[in-house]
C-alpha cells in the first residue's frame, strides 16, 4: 500500500470516528435534557428574591418520570411550593416533527417558557385577600398560606374583575402558579390554572453567579 493510500485510509478512519463521536454526544445530550436535567437562564424579576436577572439554574426532569420504567407513562405531580419550569396556556404548542424535536431537546426551541412556583395544588379552595392595612394573603382551602419566600406581601396589585383571584376551587389536573415577586409577574392571576402536562421540569439548583450558588427552595 502506497503513502497516499494510507493517507486516504487514515483519513476515512478518522472522518468515521469523528462522526460516531458527535454523534453519541448529539444523543447523549438529547437523552440527558429530556430525562435528566437541562441549564436554564432567569430573563426577568419576576422570581425575585429567590431568583435574579441572569441567574443559571438547573432543572430536573426525572421527577417528571416518576413511573417511566413501570407504565411506560409520563406523569407530572409537583408539590406546593416547587419552582416549575412551564409551557403558559398563551403558548400554542405545535405537534409537527421538528417541533417537538426542538421542545425535547431545548435545540432552536422557540417556545416561550415561564417559571413560577407552585402555590395551589388540584382540588383546593384558592383565594387571595386584602387586609386593610394593605398587604395580601393566599389562602388555601380558607387557611392563610405562609409565604416567607416572597419579596413583599404589599406587592400584590389590587385584584379586578378579569382577575383569578378566587375564591374557587383549582379543577382536577390543574395548578396555581406565581411569581415569588407579587407586584412583577404575569402568572395565573392573570392567566388562569395551568394544565400539568404543560410542566418542564423543576428548577433545583443555581449554579450562576459563583456568589449566588445554592439550591432552590
Amino acid at each position: 500500500m502506497s503513502d497516499e493510500e494510507k493517507l486516504k485510509k487514515n483519513f476515512k478512519e478518522n472522518l468515521f470516528e469523528t462522526i460516531d463521536t458527535i454523534v453519541f454526544v448529539v444523543v447523549a445530550v438529547i437523552l440527558i435534557r429530556f430525562f435528566v436535567a437541562e441549564l436554564r437562564w432567569i430573563p426577568s424579576g419576576s422570581m425575585r428574591p429567590t431568583l435574579l436577572e441572569g441567574d443559571r439554574i438547573v432543572v430536573e426532569k426525572l421527577t417528571k418520570y416518576p413511573t417511566l420504567f413501570k407504565t411506560h407513562s409520563f406523569e407530572c405531580n409537583p408539590k406546593r411550593g416547587d419552582v416549575m419550569i412551564f409551557y403558559p396556556p398563551s403558548v400554542k404548542l405545535k405537534t409537527n416533527v421538528w417541533s417537538v424535536f426542538s421542545r425535547l431537546t431545548g435545540f432552536f426551541c422557540k417556545d416561550t417558557a415561564y417559571i413560577k412556583r407552585v402555590i395551589g395544588l388540584p382540588g383546593e379552595k384558592f383565594e387571595i385577600k386584602r387586609e386593610a392595612s394593605g398587604a395580601s394573603y393566599v389562602y388555601i382551602n380558607d387557611k392563610r398560606l405562609d409565604e416567607s419566600y416572597i419579596m413583599s406581601e404589599y406587592d400584590y396589585p389590587v385584584c379586578k374583575d378579569n382577575m383569578y383571584c378566587g375564591p374557587f376551587i383549582i379543577p382536577e389536573g390543574q395548578y396555581f402558579m406565581m411569581g415569588d415577586n407579587r407586584g412583577g409577574s404575569f402568572d395565573s392571576r392573570y392567566w388562569g390554572t395551568l394544565s400539568k402536562e404543560r410542566f418542564i421540569g423543576r428548577a433545583v439548583f443555581l449554579f450562576w453567579p459563583p456568589k449566588r450558588i445554592n439550591t432552590i427552595n
